[in-house]
């Protein structure tokens, strides 16, 4: 099965986790990635840079209604919940905070599992809080794919954790094991 495309939630460690995955993505990697760390409302862009510096794939922060892009890396703006229109557009939002967060991994995983459902990939990293168990869940039943990373070797397990309890999760991996799948999933037709 051809996937259209990953979205990715993080918390607490969440920027090692991601230096960890996302740097050895290849140039060719061809799914497009959309990303919600949980970050403070008045956060500046530079660890997007950073993470731009150190990848092959472009990294920015998502504006809206932007076009969803394969082998680009969108970025939830402090602040602003981030959402997958069904044309595969990007919505920013400033409804009320969802799991005391905006940006909310769950809104994130929520709107896309409804845009992408059986061709969409949802990844949860380390964090302190359940956010993202919900849209695991929807994910989930909607066909889509679910990764979590372990919690044995997570920076912060509670995330992670909540959403092995929320629902059945497809694959349970190290940070490592995680970047290979995602490799190799890109290269199924």
């Amino acid at each position: 099965m051809k996937y259209s495309a990953v979205v990715i939630g993080t918390s607490s460690g969440g920027m090692n986790a991601l230096k960890a995955i996302l740097p050895e993505l290849p140039v060719n990697f061809n799914i497009p990635i959309i990303i919600v760390q949980h970050i403070g409302a008045s956060s500046e862009s530079y660890w997007i840079e950073l993470l731009n510096n150190m990848c092959q794939l472009n990294i920015k922060e998502a504006d809206e209604k932007e076009k969803i892009e394969k082998g680009h890396i969108y970025v939830a703006p402090p602040n602003y919940h981030l959402l997958i229109e069904e044309n595969e557009t990007l919505s920013l939002s400033i409804d009320k905070r969802v799991n005391y967060a905006r940006p909310s991994i769950d809104v994130l995983f929520e709107s896309a599992a409804d845009a992408y459902r059986e061709k969409l990939i949802g990844v949860l990293l380390t964090g302190s809080n359940n956010d993202g168990a919900l849209g695991m869940k929807k994910i989930n039943a909607l066909g889509g794919l679910t990764i979590a990373e372990n919690p044995q070797t997570a920076a912060s397990s509670y995330m992670p954790l909540a959403a092995i309890a929320a629902t059945e999760i497809n694959y349970v991996l190290s940070l490592k094991e995680i970047s290979d799948l995602l490799i190799k999933l890109s290269k199924q037709i």
